[in-house]
């Protein structure tokens, strides 16, 4: 079943003539006869009646009159919307994290580059890493934010530090080391651990991971796969979690403290080049702004 089809049928439907529908379609008339033929032989019935001196719809004829109207006009809604994305000049910008937490540096930033750049889309895509690196190194999406060592080594780009993040421990505000300014290694001796997963997060950081890891069994420890799950963990009562600073999503039933004697950790955004880019400059410059006040 095709528009033509549909076409055809709604001509002769209100001409209750073949000829004079194809006249109006400007096609001749057995094309009109044609199209009206292998429409009834797709639906399976007989649209319309017609002899020598008359053509009328059939019952069924009149049942499709309104399903034929409102697919053709789906379908010219359709092509109205591609025409109209096909005529705007809007720039995309794709951003890229594989977590929710950096987005949250955002709105300020975003707010600035739509008053600056009023033909700004941007596109948050929050991805696991391996996609990410395809994303990048294809030129997908513009820029990530992320820590250093999150992207391949092979990547063929730039990696711009904005921040040096302190490791911190995330607790409730129930807990009782929620009552510190630093927590040292020995505080964190007798919990529950919740720690991200090897296979996500900085490479970097899986020293730290068997540092903190220790002697511990696996009654001492639970495995997530994002900062989101873990800061739900949190608040459930299994753990703390010792993640970096910015990817832990804010939330104030949760305190982070930081943890004394851990390396901070290097923040920044991946890109492949800034020539010839001036929104993606103006973009990394407003992140800097933002992350420093």
């Amino acid at each position: 079943m095709n528009t033509f089809q549909l076409t055809c049928f709604l001509k002769v439907s209100q001409t209750l003539n073949f000829a004079r529908a194809a006249e109006e379609l400007n096609i001749t008339q057995p094309a009109v006869t044609h199209q009206i033929h292998s429409l009834e032989s797709e639906l399976g019935t007989r649209l319309f009646r017609r002899n020598t001196r008359m053509v009328e719809l059939t019952t069924d004829g009149f049942l499709f009159l309104e399903d034929a109207r409102t697919m053709l006009a789906i379908s010219s809604r359709a092509k109205a919307r591609i025409a109209s994305h096909d005529q705007q000049t809007g720039q995309i910008f794709s951003i890229g994290s594989c977590n929710y937490a950096p987005m949250l540096l955002l709105p300020d930033v975003l707010r600035v580059m739509r008053e600056e750049y009023p033909d700004i889309h941007p596109r948050l895509q929050v991805v696991p890493i391996p996609m990410l690196n395809r994303l990048l190194d294809a030129e997908q999406i513009d820029v990530l934010l992320g820590f250093q060592d999150v992207v391949s080594p092979k990547f063929d780009g730039i990696y711009k530090e904005l921040q040096k993040v302190p490791m911190l421990c995330v607790c409730s505000k129930e807990h009782p080391l929620a009552k510190q300014d630093k927590i040292c290694m020995e505080d964190l001796k007798q919990e529950v651990l919740i720690l991200e997963s090897p296979l996500i997060g900085p490479s970097n950081l899986s020293g730290l991971r068997s540092f903190l890891l220790g002697e511990r069994t696996s009654l001492d420890l639970q495995i997530c796969d994002s900062p989101e799950a873990a800061a739900i963990l949190v608040k459930a009562g299994f753990g703390v979690a010792v993640h970096a600073g910015l990817s832990i999503p804010a939330d104030d039933s949760l305190v982070c403290i930081p943890v004394d004697g851990l390396p901070f950790l290097s923040f920044g955004v991946y890109y492949k080049t800034l020539k010839g880019r001036p929104l993606l400059k103006r973009f990394v410059e407003l992140l800097r702004e933002q992350i420093i006040k």
